[in-house]
């Protein structure tokens, strides 16, 4: 038997997290660890005591027809970045790791290639997490040193 690597542990235990998400188009799970301990978990869904788009039946951004990563002001849902970030204490987001996972909510699959929004990589930083780590597929993953979200700054307009 072959023991399972420490990331993909965490990604696993992201993965079970976004089987809570009440979103229609996306499933989100994170988890933060520092130390090697878990200190908080996230999942996207409506805040508390409001309708989650699943138990509505609806998106609002999907009925509009809106592209994803734009328009994140009509979406219902508080995102599992935020929500993991909510629920610990800034004296451990600093220097933690985020492991974020993603599933598409009808077929069930991985999504490759996702990553925080624009709003989430905000708070990130100024949690003060160190890094960043995204499934890409069952055991493939990428590391994102959230310095470079810093230096390449995406919320300046485009120079050229």
């Amino acid at each position: 038997m072959q023991r399972l690597d420490k990331v993909n542990y965490y990604l696993d235990i992201a993965m079970t997290v976004a089987e809570r998400s009440t979103c229609l188009r996306k499933c989100y799970g994170a988890i933060l660890v520092k130390s090697d301990e878990i200190i908080s978990t996230g999942y996207n869904g409506a805040p508390r005591g409001r309708k989650n788009c699943v138990d509505l039946g609806m998106c609002t951004r999907e009925q509009l027809n809106i592209p994803s990563g734009e328009r994140y002001e009509l979406c219902r849902s508080v995102h599992a970045e935020a929500n993991c970030i909510i629920s610990a204490a800034r004296r451990d987001t600093l220097g933690a790791t985020l492991y974020l996972a993603c599933r598409d909510p009808r077929s069930g699959e991985i999504v490759p290639g996702t990553t925080s929004c624009m709003m989430c990589r905000k708070l990130i930083i100024n949690a003060g997490i160190q890094q960043v780590v995204i499934r890409d597929s069952a055991t493939d993953y990428r590391v994102v040193h959230v310095e470079d979200w810093i230096r390449e700054d995406d919320s300046l307009p485009a120079q050229g």
